[in-house]
């Protein structure tokens, strides 16, 4: 197994933070994880994908909104707190704004059936952005049996067992981390 090793780069200015946070806000109306991905990852390649991974598992095992999540801690990162609202003005200011105006508008025309029938076909590709991005983020993990069997496990504790992320999480982690510990060299 090959480990990514990027190249040293410079740290992201305010601006470059709140901009590309920008556009995967505009961009990612619906299901912002994927547009996420895309512009950190392949876009901008401001972080390799394992990188992306290992981040935003940190994020996700936080309270809150996942991507609000790591737009905040990749800001500090790069900028600090000022980093910090950068990257989450970038992310939330386009949206919240979209929100507004469409919230007037489907309080005037919600109750038209072929309003709610478009909403409904807007649900199924927003279920098929969130898979998509699944199984972008899950491949480079799931390389090894090992990764397999720990996702499978974590899939068990939350959907069949109904556990709370934190116990899934006090389960789990001890686990991950002891695997991980006797794979590095």
């Amino acid at each position: 197994m090959t480990m990514e090793t990027p190249a040293p780069r410079r740290k992201l200015t305010r601006k470059e933070l709140f901009l590309g946070f920008l556009s995967a806000g505009i961009m990612g109306f619906g299901g912002v994880l994927p547009i996420i991905r895309r512009v950190m990852v392949e876009d901008k390649r401001w972080l390799t994908q394992m990188e992306f991974n290992e981040l935003f598992s940190l994020c996700q095992s936080l309270p809150g909104a996942n991507v609000v999540n790591l737009s905040f801690a990749f800001g500090t990162r790069e900028a600090g707190a000022s980093g910090a609202a950068a990257a989450v003005m970038g992310l939330l200011s386009a949206p919240v704004a979209i929100v507004l105006v469409l919230s007037g508008l489907y309080a005037r025309f919600g109750g038209v059936a072929p309003v709610r029938h478009a909403l409904l076909g807007l649900a199924a590709t927003a279920a098929g952005l969130a898979l998509g991005s699944g199984l972008r983020i899950a491949t480079p993990i799931l390389r090894t049996p090992r990764n397999m069997l720990l996702a499978a496990a974590v899939y068990g504790l939350a959907f069949g067992l109904h556990l709370s992320l934190p116990l899934i999480v006090l389960l789990s982690l001890p686990v991950s981390l002891a695997l991980a510990w006797r794979t590095v060299p």
